[in-house]
């Protein structure tokens, strides 16, 4: 039976009692790979090929795996057939990203460990794959601020970035104590829309609220037409007081329920996170990131705030994983230090979620390889590169985006001290199209790491 789950819960989703189902949530921020990690994860647990780092495989006690109807009759199928065929085909492609809550129900036939095999023969593992969007798992700090904390935060923010000019000139302009004009408060909420997206194509990973950049079906409504003001006693029917009540209306009508409905059922979680595209943007992105994570691990630690806690109750996930992607864009000589790097990053995150009771590990993975590994000679010596095709022009390309440092403080020290720019490296990033493959019967889809990826969040409960 699953961990923290009743029998009556379990015959609620409609399993057989003495069956196993395992709630794991999938999530990162945008551009780290979600889709394409789910695709390749089902691709691995239904032909287990290339998955010898999970024990179960490897031992040859998953006897089968199979797809099939989710509990969750609201929640939007995750596709993955189509998506599979979008990066199996003669032109692969990549497929679109996630931008709403999707789920997946996939059913493992497991022989148990040791003298249990004879005693219980074959148990039923039902993984319940949930994929959300990480812009929206953000909106979870917004449980505990005001509209006068998080416009002071945001404002702060917004004034270190380049691509807040024309909201804070917006800003400067108007009194957010007279009357309400809906115009003005709209074009407000427009212009904030614009600015976070931009500072989110420029690599920085903190851009609340999450709806704001994935608006979905409530894009024009006035739950999302409100934007940070500067501190005020606003009087009734003033613009600022309804930027507030709005605000308040976001929190209790979209965060909360978000949170009831998906994110407190969760048993395990990995966390996606782009630590090359962000190290490429500079030092503010890669703290910002750091800063982001810090906030999401909150979610893991229920008791610091009330209505988290009532949702929770005596439950918690019990492991987080945080994944640095795109482990194929380095040779395999630097992956440790893509490693470190993020198990740095994340120390704050990872010691409040250690303390929380859940455990964590720091791990560096490619859901989907798309490059081989080259030396070339350099300077009278060896570098290792990675070759693949260009995503933008599709003509092949040796690739070297730079010398990760042994120690992660060299990128740390100075994304903590605000530096623009990096004083003594630089690091590049490269699009690569997913490559055309030629599958071997029994093998999933080719992945660095999935396997140790799937045993730390998977392998206990199989």
């Amino acid at each position: 039976m699953a961990s923290g789950f009743g029998s009556g819960f379990m015959r609620q989703l409609g399993v057989p009692l003495g069956d196993r189902v395992i709630r794991l949530g999938v999530t990162g921020l945008s551009r780290a790979g979600k889709t394409v990690f789910i695709t390749s994860l089902v691709s691995n647990l239904l032909d287990r090929g290339r998955m010898p780092q999970l024990m179960a495989a490897a031992e040859g006690r998953i006897r089968t795996a199979y797809l099939q109807p989710q509990p969750d009759d609201t929640v939007p199928r995750f596709t993955y057939e189509d998506h599979y065929m979008a990066l199996t085909a003669p032109a692969p492609y990549w497929p679109e990203g996630t931008r709403r809550v999707s789920e997946l129900r996939l059913s493992l036939k497991v022989r148990p460990r040791g003298f249990l095999a004879g005693i219980t023969g074959e148990q039923t593992v039902h993984l319940d794959i949930i994929d959300y969007p990480g812009e929206w798992l953000l909106d979870l700090g917004l449980l505990e601020k005001t509209y006068a904390d998080w416009s002071a935060t945001a404002l702060a923010r917004a004034g270190s970035r380049d691509q807040a000019a024309d909201y804070l000139a917006a800003v400067a302009q108007i009194d957010p104590s007279a009357k309400l004009d809906e115009g003005v408060l709209r074009h407000l909420a427009q212009l904030y829309a614009t600015y976070l997206n931009a500072a989110r194509d420029a690599g920085y990973s903190d851009c609340t609220p999450g709806r704001f950049l994935l608006p979905g079906e409530l894009e024009g409504s006035p739950v999302l037409t409100f934007a940070p003001l500067p501190a005020g006693d606003y009087p009734r029917g003033s613009l600022g007081a309804e930027a507030r009540r709005r605000y308040d209306a976001y929190v209790g009508q979209v965060v909360k329920p978000f949170f009831r409905d998906h994110f407190a059922r969760l048993d395990r979680q990995i966390v996606l996170m782009d630590v090359l595209g962000a190290i490429h943007a500079g030092p503010r992105a890669l703290e910002d990131l750091r800063l982001a994570m810090a906030d999401i691990l909150g979610a893991f630690k229920p008791g610091r705030n009330a209505f988290l806690g009532s949702l929770f109750g005596g439950r918690r996930v019990e492991k987080i994983l945080f994944a640095a992607t795109k482990a194929d864009h380095l040779h395999h000589s630097q992956h440790a230090r893509l490693t470190a790097i993020t198990d740095s990053l994340l120390r704050e995150a990872r010691d409040r979620a250690a303390f929380a009771g859940a455990a964590t590990s720091a791990l560096s993975i490619a859901a989907l390889r798309t490059t081989v590994e080259e030396e070339v000679t350099h300077d009278g010596r060896p570098l290792g590169v990675v070759r693949g095709k260009l995503l933008d022009t599709g003509r092949q390309a040796a690739f070297y985006p730079g010398d990760l440092p042994d120690e992660p403080a060299r990128l740390l020290s100075p994304a903590r001290g605000g530096d623009a720019t990096w004083l003594d490296a630089d690091y590049g990033i490269m699009n690569f199209a997913p490559a055309a493959l030629s599958l071997r019967p029994g093998d999933g889809l080719p992945h660095i790491r999935l396997d140790r990826a799937a045993e730390f969040l998977i392998g206990d409960l199989l």
